[in-house]
């Protein structure tokens, strides 16, 4: 009889939430849809296409709207299908089966399991607050001898970013292995470390469409090392990895930068708008015990009992994301901002 291999029969699947909810705050997308003009030209630009060819291996007008966008050279520039096919290409690529990685908690989940799809050990440095300690987190990897390290700044879940300086400490520090940055929320932060990322032989930036540029839908993320690791994921990855929709649409979104960067900062007014709310109500409810001081798209809150008010919260239609002891909600329009704060004072009360 065919048995699954080990490392499949514990496997346990991202678990999103699904269903419908009137209001959603619990991905971390954006809350802003495509106007009709940007549709229009991203239908024009579908329209065009080949259906019957293959796509361009090297996305080689992406890359170069792109690297316009964030001012890095396009041959510094991998895209992908997400920034999630990009995270399994660097954990199955740069790293053997029972080598060591190394992931900070709380952090993406997605980084542990593309490390037990390839049979890499997972060490998770449990950071003793919610903010990242550099010189704590240097120590444990390299007493791990671990070969690949991988967080997220601004954190997701945490919402903190940690400086330019303190992350430059560690990619300086561990420069005999790899280090991946995910910078899926630095747009709505300070201490991006993109520009200068291919100056580090040991560095992988992570960049997504699906947060600050409202692209969710069309999974597109991007990595930016130096000429040695760019040219070792470009021979490593699919060949034709993203499909030729997701390419037109990428270029289309990019070729509008102001567009972009409004966008951003609307998105950090919502945010900071709803954290300040949940700041005041924190104030009155004894039962919210904590709230992160945000520098993402969201904000992160300790309750007393998260369950009960994320089950209250589900009850009136409301979703957003239970981290037990703590709730993540996802900035939202004004409106849904109201609503969720409303609502949570309701259920405090």
């Amino acid at each position: 009889m065919y048995e699954l291999p080990e490392k499949l029969k514990n496997l346990t699947p991202y678990a999103p939430v699904t269903g419908q909810y009137r209001i959603r705050l619990d991905a971390n997308e954006s809350y802003l849809t495509a106007p009709g003009w940007l549709r229009q030209e991203l239908a024009a630009a579908i329209e065009k296409l080949d259906f019957n060819r293959y796509p361009d291996p090297y996305t080689v007008e992406l890359c170069q709207k792109f690297a316009d966008f964030f001012d890095v050279l396009p041959s510094q520039v991998v895209a992908g299908n997400g920034s999630d096919e990009l995270i399994g290409l660097i954990v199955s690529s740069f790293t053997s089966t029972g080598e060591d990685m190394v992931v900070v908690n709380p952090d993406f989940s997605m980084y542990s399991f593309y490390a037990q799809m390839n049979g890499v050990r997972v060490h998770t440095f449990q950071k003793p607050e919610l903010a990242l300690d550099a010189d704590a987190l240097i120590a444990f990897a390299k007493e791990r001898a671990a070969k690949l390290v991988v967080l997220s700044n601004p954190c997701n879940p945490t919402s903190l970013a940690a400086s330019q300086a303190d992350v430059l400490k560690i990619v300086e520090e561990l420069s005999d292995r790899l280090v991946v940055i995910d910078e899926a929320y630095m747009d709505f932060a300070e201490g991006s470390i993109l520009r200068i990322a291919p100056r580090h032989d040991n560095l992988i930036v992570l960049k997504t469409c699906s947060k600050a540029f409202g692209m969710a839908a069309i999974r597109l993320g991007f990595a930016v090392a130096g000429t040695q690791i760019t040219l070792a994921l470009k021979a490593a990855k699919s060949p034709y990895n993203v499909n030729s929709m997701t390419q037109a649409a990428g270029c289309v979104l990019l070729s509008h930068p102001d567009y972009l960067r409004g966008c951003t900062e609307q998105i950090k007014t919502s945010r900071t708008e709803l954290y300040q709310k949940i700041l005041a109500l924190a104030k009155e409810k004894a039962e919210i015990l904590e709230v992160a001081d945000t520098c993402a798209n969201f904000v992160f809150l300790q309750m007393l009992d998260a369950r009960r008010v994320f089950d209250a919260l589900s009850a009136r239609g409301i979703i957003v994301r239970l981290m037990a002891p703590r709730l993540r909600i996802t900035a939202g329009t004004a409106e849904e901002n109201r609503e969720v704060v409303g609502a949570l004072r309701e259920i405090l009360d």
